[in-house]
């Protein structure tokens, strides 16, 4: 039964996998490296028997995938097992701890910590109920657990952040991640809301508030939707679950690079250095870009974003041993990232890497790196994976640009803010512009060519609306600097020809001349932009994002843009999911 509940969870990870049961006073534990398929064949996770299991496939943030920091976990006295999802953003300062009082910590991994925080206080004395409340009291981040013990004849589950999901049967009960993996044993589940907490044994569930462990009353509900439905959340189609879960992704994000000790690391080496580069393709590349505007308008340290394939013949020969080179790549596996890193180390240059997989050759390479915890992105045009870069970029530029003494009191108190506030920001910008972002996309549905601009902090945020046109509507957008248009590409505009402006707050005023330029040729101007009246002066048609920082509106205004390409996509019946010709990682030249 786990075997086949986790097959319906291999899309959430891959890189290493885990089986627990307990038969008597017996926990058999076996885990490794690989996929479920090819690790439950090696160690028969078909053979294990138990009455109560636990199986857990793993995609790596903490601690790269490896036989030791595959999920599940042992207490130090191994007669407690459990795993989690999502991050333990205080996990430095809670394993030293540990450590300190004689936990055997056997991995890198912050599930490990998880278990260990729960058999301290259980080991004191307390239930496990007030243990698991206890530990989570003492852990900062975004998780959920499941833990249990030999000797209790029950699970205890956690929802704090992340996804979980219980399924009741007759004589048997269930918990998990995803309701997917579920439903083919019930259609019967509680729902958990953040905060609280589950015990599970063969004749029911109570569910108890993680604040004070008073169970709450909560029914069970009957759901009718097909697992293949339910894999994606109850969303169409992954890229729009995808958009969906950048709130949160943000969020997880920030916290953990104010937890972790390799950002102040990370930022010593570029304030240091002589040049700063930053290299990407496709999506990251514009996040570079973005990057660039950060870092040299915040914290005046001159940065060059640099198309990953173009790196080495336009800046191989002149690089320094004081040069830096941030390498930015999702997969951390793409082919032209990684020419640039082994050209770089073979200098006497640094490699510092931003990427989501851990274990990848690019973090094996880096001298530092700083994951960007998007979780798994399955889609393959790249969503939350790019507002995790853009905000991990302006985290790192405004923290150097405090250091530094180069930011203003108002960029300082307002970046703070929405720093703070950034999930909310993204998800007040989903909520106020789908409608009219799938509106627009339908009137674009007979286009096969428009231009998306950007000036300043935005010009990397049109690069990315015009990729994710053309990736999944096979529509022609041509994304570029606003000033430029003039330039030549301008001629292209006729009677309600498309142009498409994003536009952060303190660049309206110079925008307005490239928006008229367009108007009073006949163009359709479309404008991106928080409220403005400058704006709302004209007749344009305008989607309009929160009012936030100037430097915050590049990563709220690419929302709208990815809805306009998911809805343009679906209206001329292609799977945004699976675009033609393309693949979620290139590892080729």
């Amino acid at each position: 039964m786990l075997f086949e509940g986790g097959k319906k969870l291999t899309y959430r990870g891959y890189d290493s996998v885990g089986c627990a049961t307990i038969w008597g006073e017996n926990i058999d534990l076996r885990k490794d490296v690989g996929k479920l398929e090819q690790v439950g064949h090696r160690l028969n996770f078909k053979g294990m028997v138990g009455d109560r299991g636990l199986i857990q496939l793993r995609w790596a943030t903490f601690g790269a995938p490896s036989k030791v920091n595959a999920q599940p976990h042992f207490d130090c006295d191994q007669d407690m097992v459990g795993a989690h999802n999502g991050n333990i953003v205080n996990y430095s300062e809670i394993r030293e701890k540990l450590v300190g009082e004689g936990h055997r910590v056997r991995s890198s991994n912050d599930g490990e910590l998880v278990v260990h925080l729960v058999e301290k206080y259980f080991d004191r004395g307390e239930s496990m109920v007030d243990a698991i409340r206890h530990a989570c009291r003492d852990m900062r981040g975004d998780y959920a657990f499941i833990v249990f013990h030999r000797d209790i004849d029950k699970m205890y589950a956690v929802k704090k952040g992340s996804s979980l999901v219980v399924g009741v049967g007759d004589g048997e009960n269930y918990c998990s991640s995803d309701l997917p993996s579920i439903l083919q044993f019930t259609r019967r589940v509680v729902k958990l809301l953040d905060g609280e907490m589950v015990e599970i044994s063969p004749g029911g569930v109570v569910v108890r508030r993680l604040l004070d462990g008073k169970p709450v009353e909560r029914g069970v509900e009957t759901v009718d939707i097909s697992p293949e439905v339910a894999e994606k959340g109850g969303y169409p189609h992954f890229m729009l679950k995808e958009i969906h879960e950048q709130p949160n992704g943000a969020t997880r994000v920030v916290n953990l690079l104010r937890e972790s000790r390799y950002t102040h690391v990370f930022l010593g080496e570029i304030e240091e250095a002589n040049r700063v580069y930053l290299v990407g393709s496709g999506s990251s590349y514009n996040a570079c870009v973005i990057g660039a505007y950060y870092f040299g308008q915040l914290a005046r340290v001159p940065a060059s974003p640099v198309v990953a394939g173009q790196f080495i013949e336009q800046y191989g020969d002149s690089l320094g041993g004081d040069d830096v080179v941030v390498c930015v790549s999702q997969s951390g596996e793409t082919k032209d990232v990684i020419n640039v890193v082994n050209h770089v180390k073979s200098t006497s240059g640094k490699i510092l890497g931003v990427l989501n997989v851990l274990g990848s050759t690019l973090m094996l390479n880096s001298d530092v790196y700083l994951p960007i915890a998007s979780e798994l992105e399955i889609s393959v045009p790249a969503t939350k994976t790019f507002i995790n870069q853009t905000t991990l970029f302006l985290y790192l530029a405004f923290e150097l640009g405090k250091k530094r003494g180069t930011l203003s009191k108002h960029d300082t108190n307002g970046l703070s803010q929405d720093l703070d506030r950034i999930g909310g920001l993204l998800e007040k910008t989903i909520r106020d512009t789908e409608q009219t972002c799938k509106t627009l996309a339908e009137s674009l549905v007979d286009r096969s060519d428009l231009y998306c601009l950007g000036y300043g902090v935005t010009h990397g945020t049109a690069l990315e609306g015009a990729l994710k046109i053309k990736e999944i509507t096979y529509a022609h957008c041509e994304g570029m600097y606003s000033s430029e248009f003039k330039h030549g590409p301008l001629s292209i505009v006729e009677q309600g020809y498309p142009v498409v402006f994003v536009i952060a707050p303190r660049d309206v005023e110079m925008v307005l001349n490239h928006t008229n330029e367009v108007e009073c040729r006949g163009g359709r101007v479309i404008v991106v932009a928080g409220p403005d009246p400058r704006l709302e002066k004209q007749n344009y048609e305008m989607i309009e994002i929160p009012s936030t920082n100037h430097y915050v509106t590049p990563i709220l205004a690419t929302v709208p843009l990815q809805l306009i390409a998911y809805y343009w996509s679906v209206k001329k019946g292609i799977d945004p999911d699976y675009p033609r010709n393309i693949s979620k990682t290139i590892t080729v030249d």
